[in-house]
């Protein structure tokens, strides 16, 4: 556990003891999306300083958040402990909560394959996708690429790496994707507009945030509506 105690007997303390701590939650987000090699989690959060990425994994495993283990091809790696796992609403909610406030990025803000990941988990919308025809869309944002496959209210997102295959984040390994992607496009930073519903898929298109590399241009239309968060509802009391 965390050395900083607020000297209080409240599940919302022991709570923030655990995870509370500068990138402690950020680490959980990436592990959420599977297990990774410590050198995996300093790519994935490159402004972490090596020795609080440490100190924050050992308060982590501490805490039974987080344990290290050997994986197939990997060597060690650290993966959350089924009661880290109970975090994942969690940290989805809160994504959802922040949303409203992200606002324009900031110099030197930076998308990553486990950040966006955990966005589109954040936005998916099982119960709309249920009642859509199944789809496959590769997204390209910055330098981040993912291979995201909704099938009724399943959800499936692996990176994909230049040579073109998607990654298993639980294997470390190429996992095999059977066809090509529906529809391929590319945006920046202001797909956050596409996604709460600022712009529709037309405007997006139209105002060069979203671009269409490839594929059906229509199956943007369902990953509009697949993949929403109306920021003002998380204001909502």
């Amino acid at each position: 556990m965390a050395s900083r105690s607020y000297g209080q007997y409240c599940g919302v303390t022991t709570a923030v003891e655990l995870i509370g701590e500068r990138w402690a939650l950020l680490i959980v987000r990436d592990l959420l999306v599977g297990p990774r090699r410590y050198t995996d989690l300093k790519q994935g959060l490159p402004k972490i300083p090596t020795n609080i990425l440490s100190t924050r994994l050992k308060e982590l495993q501490e805490g039974g958040v987080v344990r290290r283990v050997p994986l197939l091809h990997c060597g060690l790696v650290y993966e959350l402990t089924p009661y880290g796992r109970e975090l994942e609403p969690i940290v989805l909610a809160l994504g959802r909560w922040g949303f409203a406030q992200m606002g324009e990025p900031g110099e030197g803000d930076v998308v990553t394959a486990d950040s966006l990941t955990m966005a589109l988990r954040t936005a998916f919308r099982a119960d709309a996708a249920a009642t859509l025809r199944p789809a496959d869309y590769e997204v390209h944002v910055a330098d981040v690429v993912l291979r995201v496959q909704v099938d009724g209210d399943a959800l499936r997102i692996a990176q994909v790496e230049p040579a073109g295959r998607p990654v298993d984040p639980k294997l470390g390994t190429q996992a095999s994707t059977a066809g090509d992607p529906g529809i391929v496009f590319a945006a920046g930073p202001g797909i956050r507009r596409l996604i709460s519903g600022e712009l529709s898929p037309a405007e997006a298109i139209d105002r060069e945030v979203v671009a269409v590399v490839a594929g059906d241009e229509t199956l943007l239309e369902r990953f509009a509506q697949t993949f929403a968060i109306d920021p003002g509802a998380a204001l909502v009391a």
